[in-house]
């Protein structure tokens, strides 16, 4: 059968367009210029096809071809207007669907398995170790070196997560003039490896065969049943059913391609196929039926004539010796046609995971080893789990990590605690407990619900530990603690923004992001302790400084948008007061947002800046010193 071939002008030239025997390859040849001005494109670089309505007079194919140096979202485009007057559809049609098969046929040839070699006498090693060998080789996103310098994927990256990318382009828009751009893209994504890796095998990830005829399910429109059914999910249908290809192959030039579907998806060889159980009032069709009893393959089965003698089948049916309780419907035999539906199931199932390449081996077998050293890590596997030598960090209170109070006001803390004499307080308290609890079981309700009032010797001592003032401050940083934790999960728009407009606090987030960035930038580079990096940490460092004064500029515009509503509430008491002769009372210093707020929001950011600006002056101090004494 030659290949389909069509009329068609490429930039207002007329030639035409063929693809080549093979399928591998679609042609333009020029009607004027001859083969000097032909255009070939390879069936498998090209990724779409677009092709104009059938309402639409002009017929034009745009062919999506990727070149392979190309960038990854920039293909070329190659747009054919097909001129044959009246047969330029049907031309433009059958070269798509050729087109579409062939590189429907290409794609699967990219993704099946190659087979491998069998070993044979001779070989240098073993299978389990060639098996061993091609495991043990690192896969794209094994290597980091390889995902830090990976330029498309993490264009890729950024493109699917726009979050990111807003961070990215902001901290480059930010960064320090004397850190160029491949530095600072390399510190970017050194502290990211773990979703480029994550976005490296997302992409790698094809989806595989399924069951495409129990996802095809007709709808009722206007009491006419319409089906929608893509060129893709029939070239499904014929891979995973070979009847249905023969039935094709040998009915459609008699009938139109359209009838056929139509009549093949009202058959009972449709449900026969979908494992659903045929029924006297199902539709019957003349053509289709005859292939009912026909295998997947369209193979008629033979007619024989068994002796009786012979027959096991008609033994099971006519024996009439049987006495007792019949087996379970699961245990007792039955025809193919009694429970279709599990029989089209296993059938489907191993025709699909036949093409699947597998991605898992033998686990008992080596991996990147002789057969002595496996043996030897066998052995060695019996033992028990070596006890893991690891300081454990508690933190009873992360609080006080965030919180502004000065080193003397712990260090009075510590010294109220120092001076109580642990025998006096163990007396105290037993003796409290003989009062209030009595080995009776009596004990006096106020006392247990709230304590005495304070004592003398209480107002004296106040400040002890334990004391009713102590508690009353504990309670009341309790209660501080889950306010602010009920501010930061509240999700009205003023308690989650702070009284902050959503512009302004958008920009108070990417400010937060941004420095945040740049401080753990700073930290890695000062810690490494490599002297090679000192100009970078300076450079991190004014970035540091134009954080702060970022953080300022966001808090100053904070400020004049509260002023904004200041002056609002004052105008409107003015005017109350000049129209009704009564004064409003404004409670400023309740209007939210301002410059407060953000520095509440960006309090803990504040103070890391200064604290790595203040460990780099020492540290810079200290090196002057010991610079200055050589």
């Amino acid at each position: 059968m030659a290949p389909p071939s069509g009329s068609a002008a490429y930039k207002k030239k007329d030639g035409t367009l063929t693809i080549s025997q093979d399928g591998q390859s679609i042609s333009w040849i020029p009607a004027a210029g001859g083969a000097t001005g032909t255009i070939t494109l390879s069936v498998a670089q090209v990724t779409n096809l677009q092709q104009t309505p059938a309402n639409n007079p002009k017929v034009m194919l745009k062919i999506f071809v990727l070149p392979p140096n190309a960038p990854a979202g920039s293909p070329e485009q190659y747009v054919f207007n097909f001129t044959a007057g009246a047969t330029a559809r049907a031309e433009a049609d059958a070269i798509k669907d050729a087109l579409s098969a062939a590189i429907q046929t290409a794609k699967t040839a990219q993704t099946a398995p190659t087979p491998s070699p069998a070993p044979g006498i001779g070989d240098g090693m073993s299978t389990a170790m060639a098996f061993a060998s091609a495991v043990s080789s690192k896969s794209t996103w094994d290597d980091d070196k390889q995902l830090q310098g990976d330029v498309e994927l993490q264009q890729s990256l950024l493109k699917s997560d726009p979050n990111l990318q807003r961070i990215c382009l902001e901290s480059l828009r930010t960064k320090p003039e004397a850190l160029s751009a491949g530095q600072f893209m390399s510190q970017f994504w050194s502290t990211r490896l773990h979703l480029l890796r994550a976005h490296a095998i997302e992409r790698s990830q094809t989806r595989g065969s399924y069951n495409v005829l129990s996802t095809l399910k007709p709808r009722v429109e206007d009491n006419v049943t319409k089906l929608n059914i893509s060129k893709e999910q029939i070239q499904l249908i014929f891979n995973q059913h070979p009847l249905v290809r023969r039935v094709y192959d040998e009915n459609v030039p008699k009938l139109s391609e359209a009838q056929f579907w139509s009549r093949f998806f009202q058959s009972r060889l449709f449900k026969k196929l979908r494992g659903e159980r045929i029924s006297e009032t199902d539709a019957t069709d003349a053509i289709l039926d005859k292939y009912l009893k026909a295998d997947e393959h369209g193979n008629q089965p033979r007619e024989s004539n068994v002796p009786h003698f012979l027959d096991l089948e008609g033994n099971e049916v006519n024996n009439s010796q049987r006495r007792g309780n019949r087996p379970d419907i699961d245990m007792r035999w039955s025809a193919a046609d009694k429970v279709p539906i599990i029989r089209s199931l296993n059938n489907l199932s191993e025709k699909i995971m036949a093409n699947v390449a597998p991605a898992d081996g033998d686990p008992h077998a080596p991996i990147g080893m002789d057969e002595d050293t496996y043996h030897e890590l066998q052995l060695r596997d019996l033992r028990g789990d070596e006890k893991q030598h690891r300081i454990l960090l508690n933190i009873q209170d992360q609080s006080r990590f965030f919180s502004s109070q000065t080193k003397a006001t712990e260090d009075e803390q510590n010294r109220l605690f120092a001076q109580q004499d642990p025998k006096k307080i163990l007396g105290e308290l037993r003796t409290d407990v003989e009062q209030n609890l009595p080995d009776d079981g009596s004990a006096p309700l106020g006392r247990l619900v709230e304590p005495d009032e304070l004592s003398d010797d209480d107002k004296k001592n106040n400040q002890q530990p334990g004391s009713r003032v102590t508690l009353q401050k504990a309670l009341a940083q309790v209660l501080e603690a889950i306010r602010d934790r009920r501010a930061q999960t509240d999700v009205s728009s003023n308690s989650s923004t702070f009284g902050l407009s959503s512009a302004l606090y958008e920009r108070v987030t990417l400010t937060h992001t941004t420095t945040t960035e740049f401080l753990h930038q700073f930290w890695q580079a000062f810690m490494s302790g490599n002297p090679d990096r000192a100009g970078e940490v300076s450079s991190l460092v004014e970035s540091l400084t134009r954080a702060m004064e970022r953080i300022k500029s966001v808090a100053q515009d904070a400020e004049a948008e509260r002023q904004v509503e200041v002056t609002r509430l004052k105008r409107h008491a003015r005017e109350v007061l000049e129209a009704t002769g009564k004064k409003i009372r404004l409670n400023l210093s309740s209007i939210p947002g301002g410059e407060q707020a953000v520095n509440q929001l960006m309090g803990p950011t504040i103070r890391a800046l200064e604290t790595a600006q203040t460990k780099y002056k020492a540290a810079l101090a200290e090196e002057m010193k010991e610079t200055s004494t050589q």
